[in-house]
């Protein structure tokens, strides 16, 4: 085995992300491609009976319940009929985990993005995820489509998977997908387009993702894809891009290499790396080039370096931190936005003063904050 795909074994990776696409999951008919889906059931096995264990984040409620239901446009014609068709596709979904699981027990949790972005429940999450992973479950994932609006989603599985590995503590992730990984250009247009094996830094491979999802039944493309793996690398998270096309498809990838894998270096401690894996800000701090050089030498932010503040956010709430327009850092805020308006610019001395308390440390600590 090469060292790319070492990094995703059972040795390297004691823990393992799966993500499962709807234009895999399901075929043509609006039905699930059960002996698709029981090969790559059969590769998990084989992966824990070598001591791995694994989760599954498998999208394709929506696309199922459309069938029973008789929607149009695989369900997606409407947020209303999304939900409904999710609502109905999720039992089906379940069921069919459960059965070709065989003997080994499925779990289900459905998420919505303010599970995952809400400390206290991306803990109880976590929590859930150790457990049931200790004691030999598959946990089965997928976003809850059936209340989540376009406001509070992830909008994408691959995301999910991303922020599923770090509530799981996973070392790995791959995702089987309908392309067989990153190109330099789409494949379907430019036929001299060239598979990229392996990405170290996300840089290099800027504006290569084509957004558009290779099937009308997924809601991600590359672009997700690419989004995800930056969640995952801040983690210290290995990704992979792999074919999903084929039966077997991690056995396939184990053998052959054959995909895009992101590699991760190091990575932030737990909490650093929840910040630095969250969707969603409550507001933006715009910084000079003094703080922004402070903050690249590990320091905190204070406020006599803070020229903007854009937001209605609340003490704890997360935020932004930019210069010249450029996002350098993300933290959770130690005043609220008031407050953070009433001191900016302002020398510590002075905060006593405006505040009427005796002023924080800074307005965002070092330890509450990572930078990008």
């Amino acid at each position: 085995m090469d060292a790319r795909v070492d990094r995703f074994s059972p040795a390297a990776a004691p823990r393992l992300v799966v993500k499962i696409g709807s234009s895999l999951l399901v075929g043509a008919d609006g039905a699930v491609r059960r002996d698709w889906l029981a090969s790559v059931l059969a590769d998990i096995a084989d992966r824990r009976a070598a001591g791995q264990q694994v989760a599954i984040v498998s999208s394709g409620a929506i696309a199922l319940g459309a069938r029973r239901l008789g929607l149009a446009k695989g369900g997606r014609a409407s947020l209303e009929d999304a939900q409904a068709a999710a609502a109905c596709g999720q039992i089906e979904l379940a069921r069919t985990y459960a059965e070709l699981l065989g003997g080994t027990v499925a779990a289900q949790i459905l998420l919505t993005l303010g599970d995952l972005e809400d400390r206290r429940r991306y803990l109880n999450v976590a929590a859930t995820l150790d457990r049931l992973l200790s004691l030999g479950a598959v946990p089965v994932l997928n976003e809850n489509d059936s209340v989540a609006t376009q406001e509070i989603r992830f909008g994408d599985n691959d995301r999910l998977a991303a922020r599923a590995a770090q509530a799981a503590g996973a070392s790995a992730v791959i995702l089987l997908s309908d392309i067989d990984g990153l190109y330099t250009a789409n494949p379907a247009a430019d036929p001299s387009a060239r598979l990229i094996p392996t990405v170290e830094r996300l840089g290099d491979v800027a504006g290569m993702a084509d957004a558009r999802s290779g099937s009308s039944l997924g809601s991600g493309g590359m672009a997700a894809k690419v989004e995800a793996a930056k969640i995952a690398m801040q983690a210290g998270i290995h990704l992979a891009v792999a074919d999903g096309r084929i039966d077997h498809p991690l056995a396939r990838f184990d053998a052959t290499g054959h995909g895009t894998v992101f590699v991760a270096d190091g990575g932030a401690r737990a909490r650093k790396a929840w910040l630095a894996g969250r969707l969603t800000v409550a507001g933006r701090l715009g910084i000079d080039a003094g703080a922004a050089a402070a903050l690249g030498q590990g320091k905190s932010l204070l406020a006599a370096g803070i020229v903007q503040v854009d937001g209605d956010f609340a003490r704890g709430d997360a935020v932004e931190i930019a210069h010249d327009g450029r996002v350098l850092a993300r933290g959770l805020v130690a005043y609220d936005a008031v407050e953070a308006r009433a001191v900016a610019g302002k020398r510590s001395d002075a905060h006593a003063a405006i505040l009427g308390y005796a002023p924080r440390s800074a307005v965002v600590h070092r330890d509450q904050l990572v930078l990008f």
